[in-house]
């Protein structure tokens, strides 16, 4: 590992699903939670996509954001100082249409000061959708985060975020943290559509069975890679379900749009309830 373990706890909020920091600041202090990840940041900013971009369907939401953000210059302005100011461990989520601006990304965010660690997308739902670097096999994750880990300072940590797979995970894992990966993140919403057909992601609790299968292979096949799960973490139960399997931490996601304070209950229960183990 590049750097210490940054995360105080072992609930984060997943990428996305937290606004930019003060939206969800107003539910509960950033600084109870182990970290914060940022929406994917892209080197120029993004609209996102048009049309409805959220529904509900049966156990879960379906999304086409089109990753929406401020490209690095405005983060770096704007939205950065914010989190830093309400205290947040900063994890920046990053993604890109090429290798060139997956490094692009990395270098600017990784030097700023207050971001405690790199969180790399390798799982965009609908990734030629929304224009970013379409990752399917495990040397074209290994080789996004091979780029972007060359000129990443010592003590940032670089977190690959990969599908909750079960037939590839394990392969995808291995392959992303010989390039350089400090820790993987599994879970991501997996591919799905929208009502009307357009492209999109599904998460939620549809998917937790997936991801908690897919964190389980991970953990046991590579002992010495931190874990952190993603996918349909709802209350204190399924976060102790994934911590169970070996995952060092859970990221806290979709259950934020149906209540903002989800993170920090689920939080605040697991450190009631003693050390995770």
């Amino acid at each position: 590992m590049s750097g210490d373990w940054p995360f105080s706890g072992p609930v984060l909020s997943a990428s996305g699903c937290g606004g930019t920091g003060r939206e969800l600041a107003s539910y509960g202090d950033l600084a109870d939670l182990g970290g914060f990840v940022t929406r994917s940041i892209t080197l120029h900013a993004r609209p996102g996509a048009r049309g409805e971009r959220i529904v509900e369907s049966p156990s879960g939401l379906v999304n086409a954001i089109g990753l929406q953000n401020p490209g690095v210059e405005a983060f770096l302005g704007e939205e950065l100082p914010a989190l830093l100011e309400l205290g947040a461990t900063v994890v920046a989520s990053i993604a890109g249409h090429s290798l060139g601006e997956y490094a692009e990304v990395s270098r600017a965010l990784g030097r700023a000061a207050g971001v405690s660690a790199l969180e790399v997308n390798l799982s965009a739902p609908d990734a030629s959708g929304a224009g970013v670097f379409d990752i399917r096999e495990p040397f074209q994750a290994a080789g996004v985060v091979a780029a972007c880990r060359r000129d990443l300072p010592g003590g940032v940590l670089l977190l690959a975020k990969l599908r909750s797979d079960a037939s590839r995970v394990v392969e995808t894992a291995r392959a992303v943290t010989e390039a350089g990966a400090d820790a993987v993140v599994v879970g991501n919403a997996v591919p799905a559509a929208m009502p009307d057909g357009r492209p999109g992601g599904l998460s939620g609790p549809a998917i937790r069975p997936l991801a908690l299968r897919s964190v389980s292979l991970a953990v046991e096949a590579l002992p010495g890679t931190p874990v952190i799960a993603c996918g349909g973490i709802m209350d204190p139960a399924d976060a102790r379900a994934f911590l169970d399997v070996g995952a060092r931490a859970v990221q806290v996601g979709s259950a934020l749009f149906h209540d903002p304070t989800a993170a920090h209950r689920i939080a605040a229960a697991l450190a009631a309830g003693g050390e995770p183990r």
